[in-house]
């Protein structure tokens, strides 16, 4: 709605009032106390207080809130040379790879996949099939301990 209608609409009312109602001490009642407004605790606070006067001497200096200390700006720029590095160091290391590695490499993660397949399996397994081979397990255990 454009805003020459919202405010018709708002002075077409039919209950003839206005949408924010007036308290009743509006009116001069002089045997009504009149409410304080509340103080907000954060405001009142000395640390905004300083943190709030902070920010206008930087705005009428012109330093923007965007702009950073010039430690925290180092200690970024360091840490983002690092991963670069870091990148960098892994991808030459992926190129000098000789194809037995990376054969090795393939046969490795396909040996751990297959190890987690069968912890699935296992999982599936009923209850009484996984007490049956703990049971195998240290049977075997305990005849080669006597055996020995």
């Amino acid at each position: 709605l454009p805003a020459s209608m919202y405010t018709e609409i708002q002075q077409e009312r039919p209950d003839g009032g206005n949408i924010l109602t007036h308290p009743d001490y509006i009116d001069g009642n002089p045997d009504l106390i009149k409410p304080k407004k509340l103080l907000n605790p954060v405001k009142a606070s000395k640390s905004h207080q300083e943190l709030h006067r902070e920010l206008l001497m930087n705005h009428k200096r012109g330093l923007g809130v965007e702009s950073k200390p010039e430690l925290q700006r180092v200690l970024e720029h360091r840490r983002r040379d690092l991963l670069i590095k870091q990148k960098k160091e892994e991808e030459e290391a992926k190129k000098l790879q000789s194809p037995f590695e990376k054969e090795l490499l393939k046969r490795h993660q396909r040996l751990d996949q297959l190890e987690k397949e069968q912890e699935k399996q296992e999982d599936r397994a009923p209850e009484f099939i996984k007490v049956k081979e703990n049971l195998r397990r240290t049977s075997t255990v305990m005849g080669d301990e006597k055996a020995a």
